[in-house]
């Protein structure tokens, strides 16, 4: 909030903003590839630290080999980090993959659960994680934050929490819970295309009016497209 906003003012401006987003990425969505729940919560685990189109790129030949939890929970460790060594720190992704997978056909017959609480007690899930499962493979609202959402919705001036479960519950209380998943998708596209963390594209951000961190970046047409992406991160 801003220091002369009321809290109507707040709630008007972020879903303006939200709005102008929608319009701006009308494709916006989840960047993973999946084709189930399973699919969806092993590749949201391994795009710590990496990217989604390097994620995208091991999947098919991850899931060939262990098609379900059962399968991927007796997977032999070496096998298991050969294929998925490209996306860095394949030992311990190894590890949470082994144990999420042999949880969840310990505790939850092979299935994974839609339900938040269930989620994060699993090996190497924590809240966005879950929220990611729930929103997108679920059909249950919830709010990402990742770092790109944490950073936009803060220059935004939507909030100032830098702990990731506040920010989530400051956010959630601007907009209606059936507005939450798309939202997140809206903001993390925006975050990866245009409000760079280094160098936004201020002179071409469609949201420059509503924008107290207008400025940050290059405010000159030319040289703020330059720095426009068409799609998310290498």
């Amino acid at each position: 909030m801003l220091p002369d906003e009321s809290r109507t003012s707040l709630v008007r401006r972020a879903r303006k903003i939200n709005r102008v987003l929608a319009e701006t990425y009308p494709e916006a969505g989840c960047e993973l590839d999946f084709d189930n729940p399973f699919q969806l919560l092993v590749v949201t685990v391994l795009s710590a630290q990496t990217t989604d189109r390097r994620v995208n790129a091991v999947r098919p030949v991850l899931f060939a080999a262990y098609p379900d939890p059962a399968a991927m929970a007796a997977a032999e460790r070496e096998d298991l980090e050969t294929i998925i060594g490209p996306l860095g720190f394949f030992r311990a992704k190894t590890e949470s993959l082994l144990k999420l997978s042999a949880a969840l056909v310990a505790d939850h017959d092979g299935q994974v659960p839609g339900r938040l609480d269930d989620l994060v007690k699993l090996p190497g899930v924590g809240r966005k994680t879950a929220n990611v499962v729930l929103g997108n493979a679920f059909g249950v609202p919830g709010i990402t934050v990742d770092t790109h959402f944490g950073r936009l919705v803060r220059r935004f001036g939507w909030t100032d929490e830098t702990d990731p479960v506040k920010a989530e519950h400051a956010i959630g209380a601007l907009f209606d819970k059936r507005d939450w998943t798309m939202l997140s998708h809206h903001v993390i596209w925006h975050g990866r295309r245009r409000c760079h963390a280094k160098k936004p594209a201020c002179g071409a951000c469609p949201l420059a009016r509503w924008c107290p961190s207008y400025g940050e970046g290059p405010t000159d047409p030319v040289a703020a497209a330059a720095l426009v992406k068409t799609q998310g991160p290498a």
